[in-house]
């Protein structure tokens, strides 16, 4: 039986949401892994008030206060130069340098005594390491374990400075996101500067300022933790807008798995570290497949290098639902993945010889039917079991590849389209698409892995009815994750109605013209 409170839990008074007042913690809290406080709890401050002017600032303010690191390395070979350009590229983002966190509270009810690193680190890092371990490491995973890669770096955390900060910034960015509603993010007004936001720009700085250092030293620069870091730069970016500099850091992180040393022979303890890292470095190549697949969809064509996969395609998301991230079929991205290397060919200054043409055609011919008969059945039913403790539905994990089955036969037949000079009308396969967004909704788990074919979705999307559908999904997702890239995914739809309803022909081009509506974006 549910105890009704009396009053809203401050914790939802806080995030400025409505709370649902049944039993603490009341289901909202528990929805997003808080602590659910009937009352303000005691917090203590670090440091000194930050005095002065506040009303004025915002995060642009911040933004544009940026100054550049001075590297200092030398350039000692051709593979380590391309090491440290990432370095000096990553090195001038965006943050407030001056002056350290502001008015930084930590909830000491949130740190747990019994977490095996609550003695070894100072309140601020242990506040945020449980804010990531309970808040953070399950959104980008399809399943939520003890065996989360994500949650598993955090014993290699402890004795690295540079992935500590790294993971710092990714609980800061998320902690800052949790108070802001989705259509005041949607609107042209710059938030005010809080602490909070101002404090996930500072530790965004120290995090790239740190990783910017180990990658100009010869013999940090290999290590795992600090490809680790460098890839955790990529989640952060979606937190935070998804069109800043994830592909930079794709590149970079690319680039650095092909000069990875191995940790080398270790025993006890370090044995069990090095297989962490190891486990997380099978990872990180898995993922930045899919990320550098998917990503290339919506971005101007060329703008990420057709690099060939970083390992043997060995069943490349054959392995367990709870160490993977969105749970596409590998077949569905090694289709995408021919499709937009197609679309760069046609996107050339020069045109296709009539040879390269047809062959073109004939490709892409033959890549839609494969896709077109995929049985995304039998791939779910094929995948590894979880653990006897967690369950997963094999009808939801088939339907999830049928959302990523749709989008890639739209994103197929819009480049066929390109190469024949025609446009197919998808208003079936787009119903059909719709349809499967709608049944994957009730699935907390797997909802939160189809933001690119919601995406592509809203694209095709004719009908008001749609389109409205396609926004409240997005809402829910922002509700769900706090990736402001879905917010940014929903100003993108918008412009890009306005502009394709009095531009008949643009909403067939969106694989060309995508990546020119602003930025670049990660909408994953």
């Amino acid at each position: 039986m549910s105890i009704i409170m009396d009053n809203s839990c401050y914790t939802c008074r806080r995030r400025r949401i409505e709370c649902e007042m049944t039993e603490p913690p009341c289901k909202k809290c528990k929805k997003a892994g808080l602590e659910c406080f009937q009352k303000r709890p005691f917090r203590w401050v670090q440091g000194a008030a930050f005095r002065g002017k506040k009303k004025g600032s915002s995060v642009k303010d911040a933004s544009v206060s940026v100054t550049k690191l001075n590297l200092e390395s030398t350039r000692r070979d051709g593979s380590c130069t391309r090491i440290i350009n990432y370095a000096e590229s990553i090195a001038d983002d965006d943050a407030s340098l001056e002056y350290g966190p502001r008015n930084l509270c930590v909830d000491n009810v949130l740190v747990n005594p019994d977490d095996p690193y609550a003695s070894s680190l100072d309140k601020v890092s242990k506040y945020y390491l449980y804010y990531y371990s309970k808040c953070v490491c399950k959104l980008f995973v399809m399943y939520d374990s003890k065996r989360n890669p994500l949650r598993n770096l955090i014993p290699a955390a402890l004795s690295d400075s540079v992935l500590l900060t790294s993971i710092i910034a990714l609980s800061a960015r998320h902690m800052a996101n949790g108070g802001q509603s989705f259509y005041e993010l949607g609107t042209s007004t710059l938030p005010a500067l809080t602490d909070e936001h101002h404090n996930a720009l500072w530790f965004k700085y120290k995090a790239i300022q740190e990783l910017s250092h180990a990658l100009s030293d010869r013999k940090l620069y290999k290590n795992d933790t600090a490809i680790a870091s460098a890839f955790l730069l990529i989640f952060l970016d979606l937190l935070e807008s998804g069109s800043d500099k994830w592909n930079i850091h794709l590149e970079g992180v690319k680039k650095l798995i092909t000069q990875i040393q191995p940790m080398g022979s270790r025993t006890g303890t370090e044995q069990g570290l090095e297989e962490t890292v190891e486990g997380m470095r099978s990872f990180i190549i898995r993922q930045i497949y899919l990320i550098d697949t998917l990503g290339a969809t919506y971005t101007r064509p060329r703008l990420l290098s057709h690099t060939p996969p970083l390992q043997e395609p060995t069943t490349l998301l054959q392995m367990s639902l709870d160490k993977s991230y969105l749970g596409c079929p590998e077949f569905l991205l090694d289709a995408l993945r021919s499709f937009s290397i197609c679309r760069d060919m046609l996107a050339g200054s020069d045109p296709l010889e009539e040879g390269s043409l047809q062959s073109s055609i004939e490709n892409v011919s033959i890549v839609l039917n494969l896709t077109q008969n995929f049985d995304c059945r039998a791939w779910a039913s094929n995948l590894p079991q979880l653990d006897t403790h967690l369950t997963h539905d094999t009808n939801m994990l088939s339907t999830l590849a049928e959302a990523y089955k749709a989008g890639a036969l739209i994103y197929g037949r819009r480049v066929s389209d390109a190469l024949v000079k025609e446009t197919t009308p998808l208003n079936n396969l787009v119903r059909e698409l719709i349809a499967i967004i709608e049944v994957m909704r009730c699935d907390e788990a797997l909802f939160k892995c189809i933001l690119w074919p919601m995406f592509v979705a809203g694209l095709e999307s004719q009908q008001q009815d749609q389109r409205d559908f396609v926004i409240s999904c997005l809402e829910k997702f922002w509700f769900e994750t706090k990736c402001i890239n879905v917010v940014n995914a929903a100003n993108i739809l918008r412009r890009f109605w306005k502009m394709g309803d009095t531009q008949q022909t643009l909403h067939s081009q969106w694989i060309f013209n995508i990546g020119q509506l602003g930025r670049d974006w990660l909408l994953i």
